[in-house]
């Protein structure tokens, strides 16, 4: 045993566990790629600054959850909580925006972290894909990016998936409806903390998970009903949008999301199986944010999906993914020479595309045969002194256990004819 351990709240993704997150990733940024997102990669930490500006003081991550840290040289980092914030920083540095080609159009994939009591789904350290198109106001936009996700989700075989909508309406009819929501606040029984929230951001209120608070939200004014007409014709439109591409959703006007800077549509992705923390992804718009942060105006909307609670979305429907195998092709050679030879052959199959691997450390042929079973290798091709000198190799079916000899000159063209047969190459 290691006298190390991953930090509390973290995990280690291992073989082969690690291929499914993989797949997920891959299932979710297919449809991104395929519809003109660029791939974008940020540093681990920004200043804490961006996030207290764009995600906002008053919410849980920057108050409570951010890895906040001074470095020698007196600057003030955090560990990025979120993606948003990050993308939008480095599309504005790096002047993307000014290119004439509007939206800018970004995925990415990786790491964040938040300081939270570790449960299931809900760790220090987690992983996201997410996509940000920028510099656009448009409905097409918001149900674009919604209905990716759905397309997502659907090609890992996710079903139990709900979509929930809503509009937080903008600058212009947000205000009113603030007003009334901090009165009918102020008349409940809050604690402390959450009667400053009600200064700073009374919808963050309607976010608390309490089920004390929620009960005394009941007949809370709705913002529904203080949207102004611009904002109301936009939400049709989306709704318009998601429904004619058959993508079911369902209006919730209580979704509010635990980021200060989402306007108009913002939209949350929950799965009824994963129990308290139902949440797989979310997002909105966030048409101020650019300005927040010290950019020009730049109306844009996004979204990121969890990783880690898309594969436990997948374990609760039981959905098995057809992952690729690691290998297909195992060598073990018995001797210097068979050594030399397969060793050879290993790597012209790789060249060809052929995902093959190889007993190290001169074990025998038990032990070396144990190994190619582990591998889950499809064929296993075995050579010794006598085959060599026959100019031959034997090639051993795993699964049906049939053996052959095949001219050693040969035995490349041969797999890759038989995976191409089996389905695996």
């Amino acid at each position: 045993m290691s006298t190390f351990k991953a930090p509390k709240g973290t995990y280690d993704l291992l073989p082969p566990d690690s291929a499914k997150f993989l797949a997920v990733r891959e299932a979710i940024s297919a449809p991104l790629r395929n519809s003109g997102y660029g791939y974008i990669e940020t540093p681990g930490f920004e200043a804490v600054e961006l996030f207290a500006r764009g995600v906002g003081e008053s919410t849980d991550i920057v108050t409570k959850e951010m890895y906040a840290f001074t470095t020698k040289g007196g600057d003030e980092l955090a560990l990025r909580p979120e993606g948003t914030a990050s993308v939008l920083r480095a599309a504005l540095e790096g002047n993307l925006h000014k290119a004439g080609n509007l939206p800018v159009k970004l995925w990415y994939s990786g790491s964040y972290y938040r300081y939270e009591r570790p449960q299931k789904g809900r760790y220090r350290h987690f992983s996201q894909v997410g996509a940000e198109a920028i510099g656009a106001e448009d409905p097409a936009l918001d149900a674009e990016l919604i209905i990716l996700a759905d397309q997502a989700y659907r090609s890992l075989g996710l079903r139990n998936f709900r979509i929930l909508l809503n509009s937080l309406g903008d600058k212009e009819c947000r205000p009113v409806y603030r007003a009334a929501l901090q009165d009918f606040l102020r008349g409940l029984d809050l604690d402390e903390e959450t009667r400053r929230r009600i200064d700073i951001n009374p919808l963050r209120v309607l976010d608390d998970k309490r089920a004390e608070v929620q009960k005394q939200l009941v007949g809370a004014p709705s913002l529904r009903d203080y949207l102004c007409d611009a904002c109301k014709a936009y939400h049709e439109q989306v709704r318009e949008l998601i429904t004619a591409a058959g993508v079911a959703f369902e209006d919730d006007e209580k979704l509010v999301r635990g980021l200060d800077y989402y306007t108009r549509t913002t939209f949350e992705f929950v799965h009824d199986g994963l129990g308290s923390q139902s949440a797989v992804g979310g997002g909105g718009r966030y048409d101020g944010l650019s300005e927040m942060i010290g950019g020009p105006s730049l109306p844009s909307v996004g979204w990121a999906l969890g990783v880690d609670r898309t594969v436990l979305a997948l374990e609760a429907e039981g959905v098995e993914l057809e992952l690729p195998l690691a290998t297909s092709v195992f060598a073990v050679p018995l001797g210097d020479e068979a050594r030399r030879v397969l060793f050879a052959k290993v790597t012209e199959l790789r060249k060809a595309g052929v995902a093959a691997d190889f007993s190290y450390g001169g074990k025998g042929l038990k032990g070396a045969m144990k190994n190619a079973n582990r591998s889950g290798a499809r064929f296993t091709v075995v050579a010794g002194e006598r085959d060599l000198a026959e100019g031959v190799v034997q090639l051993k079916d795993m699964e049906s256990g049939e053996q052959e000899p095949v001219a050693t000159d040969e035995i490349v063209a041969v797999l890759k004819d038989r995976l191409a047969q089996t389905g695996l190459s």
